[in-house]
């Protein structure tokens, strides 16, 4: 039975995305709508500046992931066609540069040449592709699954100050609202760096820093707004 490693490198290109929609989801949104009730906004504004805000930001998050990502592949492929275009032209060149690589790494001239020769007869696209160029199939850029995942995660994570302003009392808005996105921050730091395989504590400390700071900002913003327009 052939034995089969579980790498947590694997699920790096969705859970970057995803852990970067969700976690702006839950600041820019919660900081939005912290800022408009500490402006003595009434709780319909607050509830339509909150929405808005959620639908805005995934669909930025999608279209900025995705031309992001796209540039990323466009990149891959560029350098794909050229590694192709050389091995139809100049192969010997190609398994030189390979033999070179791998004695680089530790193998001796004849071992490095015969492990050059054997990955090329069986693909030698790939073998340059992950060998030269660091290209694998598990860590190759996907746009769209970086951008569905990005506008996903965010409206997940937007959702929750959004139901928050919607469920607590007009009177401790700012509050209630603070302690559940910072809850949520701190457990989505948390679970991002275990299965990142980091520090939880690290994780979650940075995450919910940067949030409370995020919220406080806004917070004092809408108050002097409010104070000014009033």
């Amino acid at each position: 039975m052939a034995h089969r490693e579980w790498h947590r490198s694997e699920r790096i290109g969705w859970l970057r995305a995803a852990v970067l929609g969700a976690n702006d989801g839950i600041v820019s949104t919660a900081s939005l709508v912290v800022g408009v009730a500490a402006a003595n906004a009434a709780r319909q504004d607050v509830l339509i500046a909150g929405v808005a805000g959620l639908f805005a930001g995934a669909l930025s998050m999608a279209a900025g992931e995705y031309v992001s990502v796209s540039s990323q592949s466009d990149t891959e492929q560029a350098d794909l066609a050229r590694e192709r275009h050389e091995l139809a032209t100049q192969p010997e060149a190609e398994e030189d540069e390979l033999t070179g690589i791998y004695e680089g790494r530790g193998l001796d001239r004849e071992l490095a040449r015969a492990v050059a020769r054997q990955l090329m007869a069986k693909d030698a696209l790939a073998a340059h592709a992950r060998d030269e160029l660091g290209l694998t199939e598990e860590l190759t850029a996907r746009p769209l699954q970086a951008a569905l995942a990005s506008a996903a995660s965010f409206a997940v994570g937007a959702s929750v100050p959004v139901l928050t302003a919607y469920l607590s009392p007009s009177a401790s808005l700012v509050p209630v609202i603070g302690v559940v996105t910072l809850a949520c921050l701190l457990s989505l730091g948390a679970l991002a760096a275990r299965a990142g395989g980091a520090s939880m504590v690290v994780g979650a400390a940075r995450v919910t820093l940067w949030g409370a700071m995020a919220m406080i900002v806004t917070a004092v913003v809408g108050r002097l707004t409010g104070a000014v327009t009033g």
